[in-house]
């Protein structure tokens, strides 16, 4: 095999850089589904996504409308911004739902998630655990003498910086809701 051959001054030709230019870029994007609240709906919306290969990363359903009999899904998804259009239009085209909004590119957002952190340890990591959780604003739901549990709620990065944080100090479970996202202003992108 012939040496790879650097041209100076040339970044497009970089040892370290073995991405294949022409391949498009996967991005992470945040869709709010509004959908009747019935039996078998959900199954639906999955389906379409395990069906076809779609990854789902996060994923929250809960009802917003109790008289309407709607429910709101949120889904963060990943795919090239072909896949990405091909998930919203066929979304948009399932009989139950009303609307499909795709947060990451209609404007600014608010993200959430809710997070649980059982963290065991003695002495000095139970102290520093302790510390921490307050620099995160974390609560103690739950104390025995061997364990804590903190809730956090926050983006999902502050959720992983603290899990990150926690895993020398005695992470021993995790569990994490997923993300709940509404549009910032005063419209509704989901009516």
């Amino acid at each position: 095999m012939p040496p790879l051959k650097i041209k100076k001054g040339s970044s497009k030709h970089s040892a370290y850089d073995l991405r294949d230019p022409n391949a498009e870029v996967l991005e992470a994007h945040t869709l709010a589904v509004v959908v009747d609240n019935e039996a078998g709906v959900l199954a639906r919306v999955i389906g379409l996504f395990s069906g076809r290969g779609y990854n789902i990363e996060s994923l929250t359903v809960a009802e917003i409308d109790h008289e309407g009999r709607r429910s709101r899904i949120t889904i963060v998804t990943t795919g090239t911004p072909q896949v990405i259009e091909q998930i919203k239009a066929q979304l948009g085209r399932l009989v139950p739902v009303y609307s499909v909004a795709d947060l990451t590119v209609e404007g600014p957002s608010v993200q959430r998630e809710l997070a649980l952190f059982k963290v065991a340890g003695q002495g000095d990591k139970r102290v520093e655990a302790l510390r921490l959780a307050d620099i995160f604003r974390a609560s103690v739901v739950d104390s025995t003498l061997e364990s804590f549990v903190f809730e956090l709620t926050g983006t999902p990065e502050k959720i992983g910086a603290f899990a990150d944080l926690m895993r020398p100090l005695g992470l021993i479970e995790v569990a994490r809701t997923g993300i709940a996202a509404l549009a910032r202003g005063a419209q509704s992108e989901t009516a």
